[in-house]
């Protein structure tokens, strides 16, 4: 499978709006977020998104400014200039670089550029002319997946393992802005099951928690996680599905605080920590004489009952209820409600350093 640990614990930043066409809004949106992305030690990736207007938007519509999409696109009209400008901050700011491309001259922008990781928005997920241009560039890819159907994401995730391009998978609800009982974050699950080997993610566009959805969605196994970015400024009213600063560190520290109460990873065992080990020695019963027991005496499980039994506290060098006893001859005389302690048997766990020092450092 592909090497995708770029994508592992990625969190991709973008501009949201296109930064209302404003190189200064955008390069102030880098500089304010990269602050807050160093300040919490984390991984991201702030995302532009580019679009050759000349070419994206026909001729013949280019006067439509009832048409909120094309007028919105005309209002953000960038040069290659522009974009290098936003490119360069991006570098300097210590984040990855990646892009949006929406057409397949961009995607030439963004060779000509440097971008590390481009990305195929929910709406592009089966527009293969430009998936086949962005294949080509060889080029780390992120796809988002809402409002897609199965064979879409099959076809495209089929497409980029036989290639042997890096892919993440997205679990994206592309409604702007999305109410919590829209969020299905189940499907993270899903795709999970149905992509081993891909990085699976959550893009999200909510606006009523920066904490909960994060946790969730790391806890059920998304490593790479998006959001929209903006800030206040220029009286320019920050749309609802977006992140401001203050959000986007909550956000950090939620996942933070998830990736702690997570452990370690679900590949392995988890190795248990002195303090819990301790505490549960502590609960474990200790073997204690039932009656006067003599030198020779031989252990076997047949009247381990009427000779013996179990009880808290377990004491130092104390044999418990963990430890198979049978076959075992007492070396010393236990006397009733003594413990059993394991220098008056003659048994294997004397023979071994280390268990019989375990059991000496466990118990009261």
């Amino acid at each position: 499978m592909n090497d995708n640990k770029i994508f592992e614990d990625l969190f991709v930043l973008e501009l949201a709006n296109n930064h209302w066409g404003s190189v200064e809004r955008g390069l102030k949106i880098i500089s304010d977020f990269s602050k807050i992305v160093r300040f919490n030690n984390v991984r991201a990736a702030i995302k532009l998104q580019i679009r050759d207007v000349d070419s994206f938007i026909h001729k013949d519509f280019r006067d439509r400014e009832d048409i909120r999409y094309i007028k919105k696109t005309l209002d953000t009209k960038l040069s290659f200039e522009d974009y290098e400008k936003l490119v360069q901050a991006v570098r300097k700011s210590g984040c990855i670089s990646m892009v949006t491309p929406f057409d397949e001259k961009s995607v030439d922008t963004c060779v000509d550029l440097g971008v590390e990781i481009l990305k195929i928005a929910s709406s592009d997920l089966n527009d293969w002319f430009l998936i086949e241009k962005i294949a080509r560039t060889k080029k780390p890819v992120v796809v988002s997946t809402g409002g897609s159907s199965l064979k879409d994401i099959d076809d495209v995730v089929k497409f980029f393992e036989n290639r042997n391009i890096p892919l993440a998978i997205n679990h994206c609800v592309s409604v702007y802005p999305s109410e919590d009982n829209e969020l299905e974050l189940n499907q993270i699950d899903f795709l999970k099951k149905r992509y081993p080997g891909h990085v699976i993610g959550f893009s999200t566009h909510e606006h009523t928690s920066w904490e909960y959805s994060i946790m969730m969605a790391y806890a059920k196994g998304a490593r790479t996680f998006e959001r929209h970015i903006d800030i206040d400024m220029d009286n320019i009213p920050v749309s609802p599905y977006c992140s401001k600063p203050e959000n986007v560190d909550r956000w950090f520290k939620a996942y933070a605080k998830a990736k702690e109460m997570c452990g370690q990873g679900e590949q392995q065992k988890r190795i248990p920590p002195e303090k819990e080990i301790k505490y549960l020695d502590a609960l474990v019963r200790g073997v204690y004489a039932k009656r006067d027991l003599p030198i020779g005496y031989k252990l076997e499980q047949i009247s381990m009952e009427e000779d013996f039994y179990l009880a808290i506290p377990l004491q130092k060098g104390q044999m418990s209820c963990r430890e198979l006893i049978n076959g075992e001859v007492l070396l010393k005389e236990v006397k009733k409600d003594e413990p059993l302690i394991i220098d008056t048997i003659d048994s294997p766990y004397t023979q071994n350093e280390n268990l019989k020092k375990t059991i000496y450092d466990r118990g009261i």
